[in-house]
């Protein structure tokens, strides 16, 4: 391959490194936005409230589960930013995808995570009105404030990307002081023993009770769903690729956080909360931020935990909103969606896709309302399985991108994945384990009945359109740089 063919192949068409981002978005994200989108994709309701049924489940072993999925979580973020590396777009995982396994998988691909963010936006959303009635005692109608929320939301997104930016650095500076004050209120108790919580207070408490592994190592694996769920999110950074101001400085030091994010944030906050209180006293449904300020004699624990999971609720959704637009805009622009979600407003934001995906979560609120107890649950775990989704194309992606670039085919990345492709394989075992995992679980294994249901609804819709169309280009090459 020529210097030129390199140059030609990894900067594809309509795609500058001027003010406009790809395709016509606005690089307006700053290298603080980023970090923070970043830090805020790896923190959400799954630490604030799930972890309390894991703990139950687990006891102190729970600490373990994080480690190992955080460790596959930044080998994935690290394939997912060498592929950002060698062509920065604002597709993503979905454009990796149409390139290197082919038209049908980009369509799938992109198609599953709109559906991935949709889905959670409604559980989220509904959550934030739910956490609302805990002030207002239910003297206000929850379909109002998730109304309000989405409406609120939905006008920030289309206002400009850098409001959404501005949204989401402050949404995760609260969950960010959160955990970090709880660790330090802990590691006081620990060391100069103040508070209620003093007497039962130890680093034993992570063994004393039955061992580190008092349930056996099988209701470990048992929680690796709830785990991965708590860490779905972290690879929206790189949906916003195509409008970071600098991606080549911005999205390698963000990734590069991973691990001292997923130290200090899961790991070390279930360290110090299970060394105040013992692992028994967790149940399920039960916040275990929640639990520790009640046991630590401090009364207002209750009202700030409530505080700290709607603002993360209400990030989740505003992250949903951003990467819906994103990719119905990028289906559109490939010929696999229809051309009116490529319409942008004058601030560069997708205005037809963001506003067609906040209508759906507003009847998705509705649906949510009305459906039987279990129907949260159910929704979860098909979040879970389709957000993996994004992960397995990610590190397949990057697997065929590298043999690609042994054979001399594509430029080397300046950022690479340590271990690769071996890293990459072992990333692949762990979501397999955890499929396998959810499988076993009664509850989960509705996720998996649903999966392929959807895969024959994109099987069936793209045979449709590549029918309707025979010679356009999503189905006559591989990606946009492969003409």
């Amino acid at each position: 391959m020529t210097p030129a063919q390199v140059e030609q192949h990894h900067t594809a068409p309509g795609e500058g490194t001027g003010a406009d981002g790809g395709e016509g978005y606005h690089r307006t994200l700053g290298a603080r936005q980023i970090q923070m989108i970043a830090i805020g994709g790896a923190i959400g309701t799954g630490l604030f409230l799930g972890a309390g049924k894991a703990i139950s489940k687990a006891g102190p072993s729970l600490i373990l589960a994080y480690a190992i999925a955080g460790l596959a979580i930044f080998f994935i973020m690290r394939a997912l930013g060498e592929l950002l590396m060698y062509r920065p777009v604002s597709g993503s995982f979905s454009d990796y995808a149409r390139e290197f396994l082919g038209p049908f998988w980009g369509y799938a691909t992109g198609w599953t995570y709109w559906l991935f963010w949709v889905v959670t936006g409604i559980t989220e959303v509904t959550a934030a009105a739910k956490y609302m009635s805990y002030w207002t005692h239910d003297s206000f109608p929850q379909w109002a404030y998730a109304l309000i929320f989405t409406v609120i939301l939905y006008a920030a997104n289309l206002i400009s990307v850098k409001l959404f930016g501005e949204l989401e650095f402050w949404f995760s500076m609260v969950k960010v002081t959160a955990i970090v004050g709880m660790i330090l209120i802990c590691a006081g108790i620990l060391t100069i023993g103040f508070s209620d919580a003093a007497a039962d207070a130890s680093f034993s408490n992570l063994w004393n009770d039955r061992g580190f592994f008092p349930n056996g190592i099988g209701e470990t694996l048992m929680t690796l769903q709830i785990v991965v769920f708590a860490f779905l999110a972290v690879e929206l950074v790189g949906v916003t690729a195509g409008e970071s101001k600098d991606p080549e400085k911005t999205l390698p030091k963000a990734i590069n956080t991973v691990p001292w994010r997923i130290a200090v944030f899961y790991v070390g906050a279930l360290i110090m909360i299970m060394s105040v209180i013992p692992w028994s006293n967790f149940k399920a449904g039960q916040s275990p931020f929640v639990l520790a300020f009640e046991k630590m004699g401090l009364g207002i624990g209750a009202a700030i935990v409530n505080f700290v999971v709607l603002t993360a609720a209400l990030s989740s959704c505003n992250s949903g909103m951003y990467s819906t637009g994103r990719m119905l805009r990028d289906l559109a622009l490939n010929g696999q969606g229809p051309k009116f979600f490529t319409r942008l407003t004058r601030n560069g934001t997708p205005l037809v896709g963001t506003t067609f995906s906040a209508a759906l979560m507003l009847v998705g609120v509705w649906i949510n309302y009305v459906a039987p107890g279990k129907a949260f649950d159910y929704v979860v775990s098909f979040a879970t399985i389709s957000g993996m989704w994004a992960w397995i194309v990610i590190l397949v992606c990057q697997i065929r991108y590298r043999a690609k670039v042994r054979r001399g085919e594509l430029p080397a990345s300046p950022f690479q994945t340590p271990g690769a492709p071996w890293t990459s394989v072992l990333s692949l075992a762990f979501i397999g384990v955890v499929i396998v995992m959810m499988g076993v679980d009664a509850d989960a294994r509705v996720s998996l009945y649903c999966a392929p249901l959807w895969a024959l609804i994109l099987g069936v819709s793209y045979l449709v359109l590549k029918r309707r169309n025979p010679a356009g280009a999503a189905f006559n090459k591989v990606g946009k740089t492969s003409a």
